[in-house]
């Protein structure tokens, strides 16, 4: 597996897969062929289906910019070996000087076709949860040592800056208001939500209602394209902020045991990412929400000083109960339903927790077994569901509102008729 620095990235919104590693992919490309006088890049599959709405043309462009560039989408492509292939192609003086076929495999990390030295190296031997655990057991170390051990002290100062970020991330969405960009006209909650409260709220409320302010506040950043932590992804990146700065608020927790909790949860999330996908346009949302929601409860479940089998239990309980999740952006944003996922996986994850506390002894399912289910669902799951925006929410959006725009028209037709 690859080191924490390659999961948990800071950058800028809405899309690790369809803003970041495009982003990256064409940095790269400029950087190998530089004296080209003209470039062209085709998306294929989720990347042209939904990269209007993630605005993946505009990074490009922005990557590109001062040179001559095309961007042309081809959502009819088929036999791609991944859901988010682009292929780039360099031209001087007319002639082909420069071609890649790039893959957008989630997190903001990109593979490009018969191209050594683009993957970052693997530096944990260890691949499974079982693996890890009977060697953190062996030598009666905690899971944020082994990352240590592997990593080096250098990790927590790179994980201070994610801690810091994500903070930030937080402050700046309870403060902002206004509507998202994009063309939903969905205004921003985080700052009403925060601050809506009542002078009989039971506890039990108040934690649901700050805990999805907060998971609200970086999703509403990570949609108007502010600076988020993807954890592991951007569609995902609001949930271990909100769980780690609520658990923080209420126990008091040091910032050096926040960042134990963030090794501890971007270990489970290398394993996700290392034997099933953090896609969703490989595994559908499931692989997004759902890996966060399983990173955060793993997370909160060392803050609290849990044993190995309740973390592993709290992070499979996270994971297992999101299975089948789909990914069914309306518009190919990163707003509905993606923002309110974030925020009801938060509290699961918080729940997770819980139930681990109690139960870890009794249970049948491993950590390991849930993300190999998880892979397989997701690749049994219909392309439609899987960040394209041809099925579920978004195809039913578009439906009722098309049944809206026909039977207003029709009203104003009725009228002039009248009229006449």
């Amino acid at each position: 597996m690859e080191s924490l620095r390659e999961l948990y990235k800071i950058g800028h919104g809405p899309s690790s897969s369809h803003t970041m590693g495009p982003s990256k992919a064409s940095k790269l490309f400029l950087k190998e062929f530089p004296d080209a006088d003209e470039y062209k890049v085709y998306l294929y599959g989720s990347l042209a289906k939904t990269g209007k709405g993630h605005m993946t043309d505009v990074i490009i462009k922005q990557e590109f910019a001062g040179h001559d560039i095309e961007v042309i989408f081809d959502p009819l492509k088929r036999g791609l070996p991944h859901a988010n292939t682009m292929e780039m192609f360099a031209f001087k003086e007319n002639e082909q000087i420069g071609y890649w076929r790039v893959y957008s495999i989630g997190g903001g990390d990109i593979t490009v076709e018969g191209k050594g030295g683009i993957k970052p190296p693997e530096i944990y031997k260890l691949n499974t949860f079982a693996e890890i655990k009977k060697y953190c057991y062996d030598k009666d170390i905690r899971l944020w040592q082994y990352v240590q051990e592997v990593e080096g002290r250098e990790i927590w100062d790179y994980l201070e800056e994610v801690w810091t970020t994500m903070r930030h991330a937080i402050t700046e969405g309870l403060r902002a208001e206004g509507v998202l960009p994009g063309g939903l006209g969905l205004q921003r909650k985080a700052k009403t939500l925060y601050g809506r409260n009542h002078m009989d709220e039971s506890s039990a409320t108040r934690e649901n209602r700050v805990v999805c302010s907060y998971a609200f506040a970086v999703s509403e950043q990570n949609a108007s394209l502010g600076e988020i932590v993807t954890a592991p992804t951007c569609g995902s990146c609001g949930i271990v902020p909100a769980v780690l700065r609520f658990i923080q608020e209420r126990k008091d927790f040091s910032d050096r045991e926040i960042l134990h909790a963030l090794a501890t949860g971007g270990l489970v999330g290398n394993l996700i990412k290392h034997n099933a996908s953090i896609s969703g346009a490989e595994c559908g949302c499931q692989a997004e929400v759902g890996s966060a929601c399983s990173m955060a409860a793993a997370a909160a479940a060392e803050a609290y000083g849990m044993d190995m089998d309740q973390i592993e239990y709290a992070a499979e309980i996270a994971m297992e109960h999101h299975l089948g999740l789909t990914c069914d952006p309306i518009a190919g944003l990163v707003q509905i339903p993606c923002i309110e996922r974030n925020a009801v996986a938060a509290m699961r994850a918080i729940d997770a927790v819980r139930l681990a506390n109690f139960l870890s002894d009794s249970r049948k399912i491993s950590l390991d077994m849930v993300i190999k289910t998880m892979y397989n669902t997701g690749r049994d799951m219909g392309k439609n569901y899987r960040e394209t925006s041809e099925g579920g929410l978004a195809v039913t959006y578009t439906d009722e509102h098309s049944m809206d725009d026909a039977a207003g028209e029709a009203a104003e037709n009725n009228v002039r008729k009248g009229d006449e």
